[in-house]
């Protein structure tokens, strides 16, 4: 099982439209890995393949394997794979208080609901995530009365709960201000030192963290470049995947992307 996900000749609709069309890409186990693109290209449906909301077109010649199974009990999904995603952020029940948004990580739930039981051993577990996410004076706010950064730590404690293998992350800082995007994508680079795997499906390339070592270009649902960050990561190759011209700026191992100057 060397493989977070692994897709060969998958085609795959979203809406009625047709997004993938044989596409293939796979993630090896334990490799930080960026997928950037343009709105428009993919990413969100890819999302929704890995975590079983949407289903690829049935084909003999097609394989979906996530850790190495084509079939999976949701639950016991997100235990190997903690998802936040900009829909589930959106969808979350305003009124759930945020130890609350924690916990139902265990049932991969919307809030928590009087037939879910929870040990004490959970409840611990939930208590020292707010802690490690500096949002344990907030454990009794409703979630639609945080800012968008708590509500994003919130649910970064919710995929943290089974202390999952690998995190995918949906545009992380997307709406945050700059103290919080930095504080959030803080909390991303410890968790990959100390050996969570991040693959991180973005636009917004200032997103990318130094720990990033493989990044993948898509473009309309294929896959157009992928490789090193390095060699991947250039003023060039990023003005083409967005059909404008671009100059990447480098500093403290993030990039930073700027209008080329004529």
């Amino acid at each position: 099982m060397n493989h977070v996900f692994e897709f060969s000749n998958v085609s795959a609709y979203r809406n009625g439209t047709l997004v993938f069309d044989g596409l293939d890409l796979s993630v090896r186990t334990g490799e930080n890995t960026a997928i950037l693109g343009p709105n428009g290209s993919g990413k969100t449906t890819l999302l929704k393949l890995i975590s079983r909301e949407i289903y690829p077109v049935h084909s003999d010649e097609s394989r979906m394997l996530v850790y190495g199974c084509d079939r999976w009990n949701v639950e016991e999904l997100r235990s190997r794979l903690g998802i936040v995603s900009h829909d589930l952020q959106q969808n979350y029940g305003s009124h759930a208080k945020g130890r609350d948004v924690i916990l139902s990580g265990y049932y991969s739930s919307i809030d928590t609901w009087p037939h879910q039981l929870f040990s004490s051993t959970e409840i611990e577990r939930a208590e020292e995530l707010m802690r490690q996410l500096g949002v344990d004076e907030l454990a009794d706010r409703p979630f639609g009365r945080m800012s968008t950064g708590q509500q994003r730590r919130f649910l970064l404690g919710r995929a943290l709960v089974h202390r999952p293998k690998a995190l995918l992350l949906d545009e992380p800082t997307s709406g945050l201000d700059i103290t919080a995007s930095f504080l959030y994508l803080d909390k991303a680079r410890r968790l990959m030192q100390q050996g969570t795997q991040i693959i991180l499906v973005t636009h917004h390339i200032h997103e990318i963290p130094p720990e990033i070592t493989r990044v993948i270009f898509m473009r309309k649902g294929r896959v157009v470049a992928d490789g090193d960050k390095k060699a991947i990561l250039t003023s060039s190759g990023v003005s083409g995947l967005f059909d404008c011209s671009v100059e990447l700026i480098e500093r403290n191992g993030f990039y930073l992307p700027v209008p080329a100057s004529e």
